[in-house]
């Protein structure tokens, strides 16, 4: 049996595109934590801003809204903690951000605060900017937020650039504005920031903030692929494999999707795992197809719910299990990804069967919304 496979990604990437100007982001990858300063009042690189499309981003920061991929709901805001100033061992820790990573927003607000009023400090002021849109340790204040942001982009900072970009993208705490939004991202994208390369590539894909050039697109989002981007290696893999503004390479195509499925991007998981199931663009590899399925359809993929169900159906890359298909197969229609193919296939079932096939994805789907 041979897996189909999904959708014309093309198609998702033009439609993910105009979601991310319409909002903030399509999930972009968590920041970085900041190495340590070699000295104790070194400036150091605040987390970067939390947009919750995204991603999705593997990161060192603390728990923050939980951003899934293309269009899903943020998570309620975590409930800031007051606590003191925490003490390290190591003078060179950033103090600021080890706050924030640690939870401690108050507390990473205040000493924001005294770094940016006392020290000029540009990733401080970012840092403050985070905290007052995340509504961490403080109340949400858009406005502040943006005045911290501009206050940091002025100063040259890039995740501050990348942050107002998005606010003014997304018409949060004031008017949307496009012009100056693809400006800063612009700027941010020339000193180097993934995201706002990812983020402009998508504007420059969808042709309507922008006039529509897929060639600078591939090039944008070939820039943050190169930087660890799972979005932009997952996005461009589809750019390789339909020949958009690149020369068609199913190959390079392949070596993306298993980047960003490395970086647990659920798209790439599923497109890489149909890549290993019917060997395409790389050596034939069954089960490490059905084992990747299996992954993604636990992070509720539709699609790889789908496929699951057909293999387990066939036999083919694994044991059949008429009664774990139907679980899957009934997930999946849930989500609307039916199959006819799986609705004759497992009509045959026993009324046994099916009941316990039927309460397994009653289960799933139970747990999934709580």
């Amino acid at each position: 049996m041979r897996l189909l496979r999904p959708i014309s990604i093309l198609g998702c990437c033009l439609m993910a595109a105009a979601g991310a100007s319409a909002q903030i982001s399509l999930t972009p990858p968590a920041a970085q934590a900041p190495a340590p300063a070699s000295k104790p009042a070194a400036k150091k690189e605040a987390p970067k801003s939390a947009t919750k499309e995204t991603s999705k981003e593997t990161s060192k920061e603390a728990p923050k809204p939980k951003a899934p991929a293309v269009a899903k709901k943020p998570a309620a805001t975590p409930t800031p903690t007051a606590s003191p100033t925490p003490s390290f061992d190591d003078p060179n820790v950033d103090l600021v951000y080890g706050a924030y990573q640690r939870g401690l927003y108050k507390t990473a607000l205040d000493l924001a605060l005294t770094r940016a009023q006392y020290a000029g400090d540009a990733k401080a002021m970012t840092m403050i900017g985070e905290l007052y849109s995340g509504a961490l340790g403080v109340k949400r204040d858009y406005a502040k937020a943006i005045e911290w942001y501009q206050r940091a982009a002025d100063a040259g900072d890039r995740e501050g650039m990348f942050a107002l970009a998005m606010m003014k993208l997304s018409g949060r705490g004031g008017p949307v504005n496009r012009e100056q939004a693809v400006k800063l991202l612009a700027s941010a994208a020339k000193l180097g920031n993934p995201k706002a390369a990812y983020n402009l590539a998508l504007l420059y894909l969808d042709g309507q903030t922008l006039p529509q050039d897929v060639k600078r697109s591939a090039e944008l989002l070939r820039i943050a692929a190169d930087a660890g981007n799972p979005e932009a290696q997952y996005a461009l893999a589809t750019f390789y494999k339909e020949g958009t503004g690149v020369p068609k390479d199913i190959d390079k195509a392949v070596r993306l999707l298993q980047a960003a499925s490395l970086a647990d991007n659920v798209d790439a998981e599923v497109e890489y795992a149909i890549a290993l199931y019917n060997g395409t663009g790389t050596p034939k590899n069954e089960a490490a197809g059905v084992a990747l399925l299996r992954k993604a359809a636990r992070q509720n993929s539709p699609i790889a719910q789908n496929r699951l169900a057909r293999v387990l159906v066939s036999g083919q890359g694994a044991l059949v299990d008429k009664v774990e298909a139907l679980k899957w197969h009934i997930v999946a229609k849930t989500a609307g990804k039916g199959d006819p193919m799986l609705d004759d296939a497992l009509a045959g079932l026993s009324p046994e069967d099916r009941a316990r096939a039927q309460e397994a994805a009653r289960k799933w789907i139970g747990n999934d919304k709580k």
